[in-house]
């Protein structure tokens, strides 16, 4: 059943008599369900000419200035030389009649008024079809996907027009028309393609999606059709970095909020005029949500940075545990970039024992995410292969949110620490023994001199929870720590010139310092330990 009744014909054909588009027409009589916009073009023309013409000789148009000629309604007669017209050229061009009407060279449509070809050409299977093969061109491994569509700003100051001038006719009938009874064109257009795209890509339309394909149209013809909001509300256009043009929607849409009727009507004609050509297809683009990978490393080198360690521009060691682990990840993902995060790191020289260091990997555009618990167990015995250094377990596909599991309460935490240090004094087993009797010792430490380039001056408190100590000679005693995490172990044993106190040598009564460090385990319960 054809969705508009008596009491829409004058404003059915008032917009028609302007150039406004059928389904827009829809929109601004309130049609608010999907059925009739699905439609091919061919029928919407047919069914909405049958209905006008029924009672044509009483629709008398009441158009201020209206157009000398009525505008002729044709369907293409070729669509799909039209539309490969149109990808080939960017737009469709428009030619004048003998009789005064606009029609399209390419399809032989007029170019709609309001949405400027949005509701027409772009909602055709052969445009989809298009899209679509781009789509499966990506390389993207999806089961599902969320369509994002970017229209130019103008189309709200056309639509705004538009609404005026309808407005300004039903309320000739005793009738009002809110900006909120006009079904929002966005929506209009999912209604349309949203099915055409999944029947063509086979896999559900869902607004949820990692997989996102984004559609961006431009209509170099009316771009300053926004230009006098300017003038009138230079408060709503304000430049930022990040933008282009300060013509944004949001901007477009604050602006004609805020503008008087009156004003509005002498800056821009209501009716909107009919363009020459339809919107072009800025950019077409792929990109998935990041996925993220987690797991525990062992570091075993006294050799190597967790990060890539660069000064002053010059690299100074070959890899990193970074760099060991993410190389894999990136090949076997088809990601474009990662980012690296851990509970804590180690420096270079110092190894990371016991069952790790948990860590996360952020997978940015990812071209494959779809893995077997057997692929990914495959994949960090490749890791693991790969180098000496390092050994991976546990490593695990996990959700943005779980990550904040590795850093949530960190400060709280333990770990565990075995160091080597040597004394400037002869000491004897007696003279270390009273350090295992040390419970819970609270520490001040300012900033260590080594990271003072990149951590702000300030004075941490840390707790030395409990030392074992173990003799070795004269000179040298190992001993074990359980700290509290965010604690400087190398700075707690040799006192970084007094910055940190108390620490062992003061204890002593001795210049000490560390010879080795090793992190015998970090305690934090993520990510989830696995069978191997």
């Amino acid at each position: 059943m054809f969705p508009l009744t008596v009491e829409n014909k004058r404003v059915a054909q008032l917009l028609l008599s302007t150039g406004t588009c059928p389904r827009c027409i829809f929109r601004f009589c309130g049609v608010d369900f999907h059925a009739p916009y699905k439609l091919p073009y061919k029928e919407l023309l047919s069914e909405l000419q049958k209905f006008l013409e029924a009672e044509e000789d009483e629709l008398v148009s009441e158009v201020p200035n209206p157009p000398p000629k009525k505008i002729r309604l044709q369907e293409p007669e070729d669509w799909t030389d039209g539309m490969d017209s149109l990808s080939q050229n960017g737009e469709g061009k428009l030619s004048v009649t003998e009789d005064g009407s606009s029609s399209s060279k390419n399809s032989n449509l007029n170019v709609c008024n309001v949405c400027l070809g949005i509701l027409q050409d772009f909602c055709e299977k052969e445009f989809i079809k298009k899209v679509c093969q781009k789509v499966e061109a990506s390389g993207f491994e999806f089961t599902n996907l969320v369509l994002s569509v970017s229209f130019p700003p103008q189309l709200s100051v056309r639509e705004h027009a538009a609404w005026l001038l309808v407005k300004q006719e039903m309320g000739k009938q005793s009738l009002s028309l809110g900006r909120n009874d006009i079904v929002q064109l966005k929506e209009a257009y999912k209604w349309i393609t949203h099915p055409l795209f999944s029947e063509e890509l086979g896999v559900p339309i869902d607004g949820k999606s990692l997989f996102e394909v984004s559609v961006v149209f431009a209509h170099p013809e009316t771009v300053e059709d926004c230009h006098f909001l300017r003038a009138i509300c230079p408060e709503c256009f304000k430049p930022a970095k990040n933008k282009q043009s300060v013509f944004t929607r949001m901007a477009v849409m604050k602006a004609l909020n805020k503008i008087k009727e009156e004003d509005f009507r002498k800056q821009f004609p209501c009716p909107p005029d009919s363009p020459k050509a339809v919107c072009t297809v800025l950019e077409i683009e792929c990109a998935h949500g990041a996925v993220f990978v987690a797991g525990r490393y062992n570091k075993y080198s006294r050799n190597l940075p967790q990060t890539p360690w660069i000064i002053d521009g010059e690299r100074k060691l070959e890899s990193s545990v970074e760099e060991l682990i993410s190389d894999h990840l990136l090949k076997v993902f088809k990601a474009e970039s990662f980012n690296f995060s851990s509970s804590g790191r180690e420096d270079v020289d110092v190894r990371t024992l016991g069952n790790g260091r948990p860590f996360a990997i952020e997978l940015v555009n990812p071209h494959r995410v779809h893995f077997t618990s057997q692929e990914i167990k495959e994949l960090q015995q490749k890791i693991n292969n790969s180098s000496n250094k390092i050994q991976v377990r546990d490593l695990q596909l996990v959700t943005r949110e779980a990550i904040g599991h590795m850093k949530e309460g960190e400060e709280g935490k333990t770990k565990t620490y075995s160091a080597l240090i040597w004394t400037n004094k002869a000491i004897q087993r007696k003279d270390i023994e009273f350090l295992d009797d040390i419970k819970d010792l609270k520490i001040d430490q300012k900033t260590p001199l080594r990271v003072l380039h990149r951590r702000p001056l300030a004075v941490r408190t840390r707790i030395i929870h409990s030392m074992e100590t173990c003799y070795v000679d004269e000179h040298h005693f190992r001993l074990s720590l359980k700290t509290q995490a965010g604690t400087y172990i190398k700075e707690f044993v040799h006192g970084d010139f007094g910055r940190t106190k108390p620490n062992i040598g003061s204890l002593m009564e001795v210049t000490a310092d560390i010879l080795e460090l090793d992190v015998e385990s970090v305690d934090v319960d993520w990510p989830p330990a696995l069978d191997d």
